[in-house]
């Protein structure tokens, strides 16, 4: 005899659907609050997913729950992202293109409402702004080293520029501005230092 309760054949394929209907409801989610916002029907969260609302609500059972969900996997997208990069050839393009990546995550950031993502975000278990600086900081210092990136510069000061873009265009009409204003932080990423300026990093 044995302790517990024997496993039946029929748990295996609940426990894929119950995955499957979180991975589902996660996507559905991060579509929605991109586009309505924090305060996004969950109905049609569920719609979306092709599930029930009573699913939703076993997997996620308040609002917070589903938000925290999703900007962890927004997150771990981000660092796959940066991962992929850290293997590719051209330093300088990996660097451009996961800024790029980052800009598009803060401005949803900031259309979602920062402060319930930030209230959201200490129930993640791992601190979000470390694990993005860390992300910053591989590819920074791999483009110092190997490509033209210049080298007094940090990876918070990146992240904070690119911040800066995503809080001043958050509510601009101006079709393409936030790309441009990253354009001309790239120019700045890879030019000289301006004799004067701080002393580079060892």
């Amino acid at each position: 005899m044995t302790n517990g309760h024997a496993h039946t054949p029929a748990d295996a394929p609940r426990r894929t659907d119950a995955r499957l209907n979180r991975e589902r409801l996660v996507a559905a989610a991060r579509e929605v609050f991109a586009e309505s916002g924090p305060g996004a029907s969950l109905n049609e969260i569920a719609r979306r997913a092709g599930v029930g609302p009573g699913t939703l609500y076993r997997h996620f059972p308040n609002r917070s729950a589903l938000l925290t969900a999703v900007l962890g996997d927004r997150i771990e997208t981000l660092g796959a992202h940066a991962d992929r990069l850290l293997a590719s050839e051209d330093a300088d393009d990996a660097l451009e293109e996961w800024l790029r990546a980052f800009l598009a995550h803060a401005r949803v950031n900031q259309g979602m409402g920062s402060a319930l993502l930030v209230e959201s975000a200490g129930e993640l278990g791992f601190d979000c702004h470390r694990r993005i600086l860390d992300m910053a900081d591989g590819l920074l210092v791999r483009a110092q080293r190997h490509g033209t990136a210049r080298a007094d510069l940090t990876a918070d000061d990146l992240l904070q520029l690119v911040v800066g873009i995503a809080l001043s265009t958050a509510h601009s009409d101006r079709i393409g501005q936030p790309e441009l204003l990253l354009d001309l932080v790239l120019d700045a990423v890879h030019a000289a230092p301006r004799a004067g300026g701080p002393p580079c990093r060892p």
